[in-house]
This record gives C-alpha cells, sequence and structure tokens, in this order.
C-alpha cells in the first residue's frame, strides 16, 4: 500500500479568491479526532434527539451510537480490527449508517459500494482490497455469497419503515427477509452483542475507501484518512451554515462521497436530522421536504429536473429548504432561472471528485454563478495548469484543473504507480491532477470546459468507457465495441456504444443491452447503440474515440 501525503492546509494562489463570503473565516482548523468521535459526541449531547428517520421509522442518536458499537462487538468477534476493509452494500437506511459507525469504532475502513452491482462486479472489489466481512442487504444476500464474500451481516434495509406513518409510498423489492447460511447473520441477531469498545483512532488512519476508475477500466481505491473526510464533513456544515436543527433530505445515494459526507456526516456531527430516502423517487422527495420541514437537501441536476418536471410539482412543497447544493453535473441555466422564479432558490452549484472526498469547490450562497464549479474552499489551494508546460495560467485560459488540500486522497490502494501518476510537483508540494479542463475568471470563480479523462457523468454516476467496452467484447456477437459520451436532457449524459459486429454475426441493440444488464450495474449500461462496420484508429493503433464522440454530439447538436 503505497500512501501519498499532501499537507494538511494550503494558502490559496495570488490569483484566485478574489471574491468571499464575508464574515467567513479562510481556513478552518481540523479535528484531530476519528469520525466516530463526531457520533459519540452528537450522541453524548442529544441522546433523545431523532438523528435518523426513514419511511416512519426514528432513530435517536442513543439508538444509533449504541447499535453501532453493538455491531462492532460482533465484527470483532469476526476478527476485524484496525485497519481491515469491510464492505457495505445496501441502499440508504440505517443498516447503512449503523455499518458505518460500526467499522469506524474498530478503526476499521468503509469500502461503500454501488447496491446495482452484479456479483462478478461485487467479487472484483472484495479481492481488491481484501474484504472478508460486509454488511449488505438482504436482496443482494445471494450475490454476495456468489462473489465470495466470507461474513455477511444481512441487513432488511426496510425493517421498521411504516407506509402510514410516513405518508409516502415504500420502496419496491427492498422488504426482503433472507436465511443467513454458513455462519452469516442478521442485523438483528448481530446487534445481540455486547458493546465494542473504541479503538485507538487518529485522524492519519484510513477511514473511508471509495472506488473509482480511469482509462484502464480497473477500479481503484481512493484512500481517505479521517483528517481527509473530517476536512469535508465540517468544511460542508460551515459553508452552508449548519446548525443542530437543520434537517437533512438524504436522496443521494451513500455510496456516493457527495450523498456521504453532505447528507450525512456533515448532519449527524451538527446533531441535525436526517431523512433518508432508500431509492429516488420525485414525488416522494417533494412530499417528504413539505411534512418533514427540510432545511437542506444535496442533490444532482438530474433529481431538480426530475422534480420539476413532476404534473405534481408545486413550488410552496420546497418552502422550507434554505440551501440547495448539488454537483456530479452542471444544471442548466434556464432550469436553474426557472427553479430561481418558482421557488426563490438560486441552485448552489459545487465541484469535486472521490479523490478528493466531495467538495473541494463551491459557489458562495448569494454570490452564484450557475454552470459554474465555485471557487476554492476552506484550506484548498486549486490552479489552473498548461498541459504542456506545467505552468499556472491566467484568468480566462483553459488549462487543466489541479487541487491540493486537506481532503484529497493519500493515493490509490496498491497502486503506487497510478498515485504517482495522479500527482504533480508545484512550487514544492503536491497537487492532485483532476483530469478535468476548465478556467478561472477574473473572480476566482472556477469553470469547466472538457474532461482529459474518458469518462460519462450518468446524473452524478462516473460511467468509465473502457470499462464498458471490456465488458461488451464478452458479448459473443460483438468483435469489437467502443463507447463514448452524448448528451441527455435527463441525466446529463449517456453512454452510446459503437458496435463492430463479428464476421456472420447478428444482434441487435437490445439483444446486447439485455445482455449487458446482467453483466454490470445498470447505470453502466449503453443506452443507445450503433453499429459500424469498423472503428477509426489513432497512428498507435488505439480506437480514435474522441473524433467519434465529438461528431456525435455536433450531430445532435444540429437535429
Amino acid at each position: 500500500m503505497t500512501q501519498h501525503s499532501p499537507a494538511t492546509t494550503a494558502a490559496p494562489s495570488q490569483s484566485q479568491g478574489h471574491y468571499w463570503p464575508p464574515f467567513k473565516p479562510r481556513t478552518l482548523t481540523l479535528p484531530q479526532t476519528g469520525i466516530m468521535h463526531n457520533l459519540r459526541v452528537s450522541a453524548e449531547r442529544y441522546p433523545d434527539k431523532v438523528a435518523l428517520w426513514h419511511y416512519g421509522r426514528e432513530l435517536t442518536y442513543r439508538e444509533l451510537h449504541d447499535q453501532a458499537t453493538r455491531l462492532a462487538g460482533h465484527l470483532a468477534a469476526q476478527g476485524v480490527g484496525k485497519g481491515d476493509r469491510v464492505a457495505l452494500w445496501m441502499q440508504n437506511s440505517p443498516a447503512w449508517v449503523i455499518g458505518a459507525f460500526a467499522a469506524w469504532q474498530l478503526g476499521a475502513v468503509v469500502v461503500p459500494l454501488a447496491p446495482m452491482l452484479q456479483a462478478r462486479e461485487f467479487g472484483f472489489f472484495l479481492q481488491d482490497a481484501g474484504i472478508r466481512v460486509g454488511v449488505v442487504g438482504a436482496e443482494l444476500y445471494e450475490k454476495a455469497k456468489q462473489a465470495g464474500l466470507q461474513h455477511a451481516v444481512v441487513a432488511n434495509v426496510m425493517r421498521g419503515t411504516d407506509a402510514g406513518a410516513a405518508g409516502v409510498p415504500l420502496p419496491e423489492g427492498l422488504d426482503v427477509e433472507a436465511a443467513p447460511q454458513d455462519g452469516d447473520v442478521t442485523l438483528e441477531d448481530a446487534l445481540q452483542a455486547d458493546p465494542a469498545p473504541a479503538a485507538d483512532v487518529s485522524s492519519d488512519d484510513l477511514c473511508v475507501m471509495p472506488y473509482t476508475s480511469g482509462t484502464t477500466g480497473l477500479p481503484k481505491g481512493c484512500m481517505h484518512t479521517h483528517r481527509s473526510v473530517q476536512a469535508n464533513v465540517f468544511g460542508a456544515g460551515v459553508w452552508v451554515d449548519g446548525n443542530l436543527e437543520d434537517v437533512f433530505l438524504a436522496a443521494l445515494p451513500y455510496f456516493h462521497v457527495t450523498g456521504f459526507v453532505n447528507s450525512l456526516l456533515t448532519g449527524l456531527t451538527n446533531g441535525a436530522r436526517i431523512v433518508i430516502m432508500s431509492r429516488w423517487d420525485r414525488d416522494v422527495a417533494r412530499t417528504l421536504i413539505r411534512e418533514q420541514g427540510v432545511t437542506l437537501w444535496t442533490n444532482t441536476p438530474t433529481m431538480v429536473i426530475d422534480m420539476m418536471a413532476s404534473p405534481n410539482f408545486d413550488p410552496a412543497d420546497l418552502r422550507s429548504l434554505r440551501n440547495v447544493t448539488g454537483g456530479g453535473a452542471s444544471l442548466p441555466a434556464s432550469v436553474g432561472q426557472k427553479l430561481l422564479d418558482a421557488t426563490g432558490i438560486l441552485f448552489l452549484e459545487g465541484y469535486g471528485l472521490s479523490e478528493t472526498m466531495a467538495q473541494s469547490h463551491s459557489n458562495p450562497k448569494g454570490r452564484q454563478k450557475l454552470q459554474c464549479l465555485g471557487v476554492p474552499l476552506f484550506n484548498v489551494d486549486s490552479r489552473i495548469i498548461d498541459l504542456d508546460t506545467g505552468q499556472e495560467l491566467p484568468a480566462g485560459q483553459i488549462g487543466e484543473i489541479v487541487i491540493r488540500g486537506p481532503q484529497v486522497m493519500q493515493g490509490y490502494w496498491n497502486r503506487p504507480e497510478a498515485t504517482a501518476e495522479a500527482f504533480m510537483d508545484i512550487d514544492g508540494q503536491p497537487f492532485f491532477r483532476s483530469g478535468d479542463l476548465g478556467y478561472m475568471d477574473e473572480e476566482g470563480y472556477f469553470f469547466f470546459t472538457d474532461r482529459l479523462k474518458r469518462m460519462v457523468n450518468v446524473s452524478g454516476m462516473k460511467v468509465w468507457p473502457a470499462e464498458v467496452e471490456n465488458k461488451l467484447h464478452a458479448h459473443p456477437a460483438v468483435q469489437e465495441a467502443c463507447v463514448i459520451s452524448v448528451p441527455d436532457e435527463r441525466s446529463g449524459e449517456r453512454a452510446r456504444a459503437l458496435i463492430v459486429l463479428k464476421p456472420g454475426a447478428t444482434a441487435t441493440g437490445e439483444d446486447i443491452e439485455k445482455w449487458a444488464r446482467e453483466q454490470m450495474a445498470s447505470y453502466k449500461v449503453p443506452r443507445d447503440y450503433e453499429f459500424v462496420d469498423s472503428l477509426p484508429r489513432s497512428p498507435t493503433g488505439k480506437v480514435a474515440w474522441r473524433p467519434l464522440q465529438e461528431a456525435a454530439r455536433a450531430a445532435m447538436a444540429s437535429g
């Protein structure tokens, strides 16, 4: 395991930060404690306050802390200790939260994984991260066993929910009871264990390892310490003026860094109440905002577009909201203006990556710019760098966005070469290379223009073309595949596959899509299929994907 050690604080470059919200500090002093300490403090301060609300079920801070330490006792009995990786594979739920804090009680490392994964994809993460133990949703238990998970704590994520008390319909397909086998246990049985004592955890210990991918198609674990997570947990709270009476709507998935930080950890650290959605439903979200008095909602632009497109949309339902923040893709200016006109809410867009544990930039409230990444946040030094010379570029010129700050990862798990490639030295300091092209305006706001990396951004979820192509090449009729990104009004972007069939083979786009849904997570599956005789090549023999993508986008733009 190779670790990279960026500095914990950073002074902004002289060319940026011309605008900063009045009365906000430029830097934050970060805690030297672990994430479990945050929950322990909130439980001691507000033991009877509701921490989690989940379709009518309520869990107080005392109950949440007690259940997390009891699950930790069970995990410890399975040999889980400091530094061990623990998988969380389920939909948003109290069980997800309990599982995460149980791991941190032991000093273990949380590996959050998307419930949409197929068994073979889940198996890769088990092997790559060396995972023996996981907390999994009952509806995923069979896949987890197929993938080789040695010990599973199996959770019916909808246990205790009540549609009548919730006032909204429950998501389908999640109220599942499983019969654990081979020594596996239900979450309820695991919670009978005696509480485990807290491990000696410092801010420099590994905390969470979200996976990202890249041009090779092999996912890579982003090593985050408790310090890098705390940087954004506390930074997000200060940025939105959070307080203990806030109510968060957790509509983003917790396996995604933005949902994990901005819709869970920040709220629990402040003693707020988290209203959890296990699956997105625009009318359920609208009802919960109104009925639960939600004050803070972090989302993707896709969710905003979807909610406002509902025939039941009523701007009055959003009256309680103080801030609507989001990222993953730019909110179209026309939609942002429509939201502002209807509700008085100016969408607050941010920017970040798995490697930066969610936000590194955000728009200041009251000075937002639509389709803008915002300004570098507390302790962050971000610059625009010339691709050829590595020199910092002045305002208005396009280059690569690079970032130095306390929320930047330590490196990629067991991938020292990829870690070295991801960082560059500027003035003796390590900066993370985002792989995104952009520019900075005269006021210090950053704007995205294009990507250096091949990636399709589907509603904020990263789809890496090389990974999808590798899967498509296994189809018996496919000789070659090239996956490109094209615009989509609903999801921002979608994947399109250009397919060369084997001589004499026949297949339709529907055939390949149906097959692909059994091979990979649904959000990765291309929605468009175009059959071609051949694919263009670069002088080195690689498929020239960029001209294909540019041509497809130009054709769509011209109608």
